[in-house]
């Protein structure tokens, strides 16, 4: 559920393979353009709250759920994401729901250093890296159903890319830092990775195996959008960052198709 900037692109690669494919958002001048697209569209919107929409028939006779709701807990956001999920779980246990894919983020690892794997203890310091943690346990832990977790890095895509808001910036920090980012077909393409080949249970990092440095990174693909640079402060190398490695899914044989470099 979820099709937003991720979601969207997924749900038409499921339907270009032959699936029944349910997609929720919370505009209702996406519903014509979703159903143009073979997408059965249903207009339902998660809050702590509650659910506003018609959950039970969004999840009437489906298998496999994959959610995609990001927390959003930016700026002055400060919803309880781990409640608006536990809603969700509440509506869920009483469907055909017998697999979900959660999709969360590298933010569960904090200001962990060095390589990352997902056997890596998770200590979050963000609010929504500490919310995350809660609902991915929250579904792991469920009986009514089997839950697969991917947490993503950074991500970018045709017209996405975080290039754009760090343009021109100035005192950066951490420019030695490695790059943690996956590119939106590889997100896709781990997500199908995943149900092709029913890995459920399992934990998933998804990060494209390249890490430059930030500092030298950015630099470049400033320069190839023709835009202002961002700069870093000169900083010791006393701290490594972290390095986040997509260990179980590269060991079971798959690989990435898509660069970070454009």
């Amino acid at each position: 559920m979820g099709c937003g900037w991720l979601g969207f692109p997924l749900a038409q690669r499921l339907v270009n393979r032959g699936f029944t494919v349910k997609g929720t958002t919370t505009s209702p001048s996406k519903i014509q353009h979703l159903q143009d697209e073979g997408i059965q569209p249903f207009l339902v919107s998660l809050s702590e709250n509650g659910i506003q929409g018609p959950i039970g028939e969004f999840l009437t006779g489906v298998d496999t759920l994959i959610i995609n709701v990001p927390p959003k807990l930016r700026g002055n956001a400060t919803e309880n994401y781990v409640d608006k999920m536990k809603h969700l779980l509440e509506a869920i246990g009483k469907s055909t729901v017998s697999q979900v894919l959660f999709i969360s983020s590298t933010a569960v690892y904090g200001d962990a250093e060095g390589e990352i794997t997902e056997d890596t203890p998770l200590a979050p310091v963000t609010e929504s890296g500490k919310q995350l943690v809660s609902c991915e346990n929250l579904f792991r832990n469920q009986k009514g159903f089997i839950a697969s977790i991917i947490r993503f890095g950074g991500l970018i895509g045709p017209d996405r890319h975080p290039v754009t808001t760090l343009s021109g910036r100035e005192g950066l920090s951490n420019g030695h830092h490695p790059i943690n980012l996956i590119h939106l077909e590889d997100c896709i393409h781990m997500i199908l990775t995943i149900l092709d080949n029913s890995y459920w249970g399992e934990t998933f990092n998804g990060v494209y195996p390249h890490h430059p440095e930030k500092q030298i990174y950015y630099f470049e693909e400033a320069q190839k959008r023709g835009l202002p640079a961002p700069s870093y402060q000169r900083e010791p190398a006393s701290n490594s960052g972290k390095l986040v490695r997509s260990a179980n899914f590269l060991k079971k044989g798959h690989s990435f198709t898509t660069s970070v470099v454009s």
